[in-house]
């Protein structure tokens, strides 16, 4: 077999697009938005919507990937790279995971679903005071390193190992 299942290149892509949105959001918009201004509560609902999206299909992927046959890993030449890519896919899994699961602590901690919702209460004035945020920020940033790390890997793959590895995660015959 020399690529995944459609399935699973359609959900590589789908989340790879929101989560890099997603990350944008809260790190750009949200971030540089106070919580004083009333549109950030419309911002905070796009941001928790799209997490709870991004958790759901993460799930759904974990799914189809443990049901569905695939190519074998990866192949460098090196062994520690063999395993540094491994623990990156893994590790992508686990952050982004995290990723909701602190999201949903703040907005539970910060009774946000009621405020986005239309309470008409404001939102706290620092999210830093609930310890999920923390978890968040953290996360946030690791993921992102991960990610960067993620496409070194496959530039490397591109560019010297040359083995088409993108192919896999593309559309087209299975074999």
């Amino acid at each position: 077999m020399t690529r995944y299942h459609p399935a699973l290149v359609a959900l590589h892509w789908l989340l790879a697009l929101l989560i890099v949105l997603a990350l944008i959001a809260g790190n750009v918009l949200l971030e540089a938005t106070p919580n004083s201004d009333p549109a950030k509560i419309g911002g905070l609902r796009n941001h928790m919507g799209l997490g709870i999206v991004i958790g759901v299909l993460m799930l759904i992927r974990l799914i189809v990937r443990q049901t569905t046959g695939k190519p074998p890993h990866a192949d460098t030449g090196n062994g520690l790279l063999d395993i540094a890519g491994l623990a990156a896919h893994w590790g992508l899994y686990i952050l982004v995971l995290v990723m909701v699961a602190s999201g949903l602590g703040i907005a539970l901690s910060a009774g946000l679903p009621a405020i986005i919702g239309g309470s008409g209460d404001p939102l706290p004035a620092d999210f830093s005071a609930y310890p999920p945020r923390a978890v968040h920020g953290i996360v946030s940033v690791l993921l992102m390193l991960l990610i960067l790390a993620h496409f070194a890997g496959w530039a490397y793959h591109a560019l010297f190992v040359k083995d088409r590895l993108l192919a896999r995660m593309w559309f087209g015959k299975r074999s």
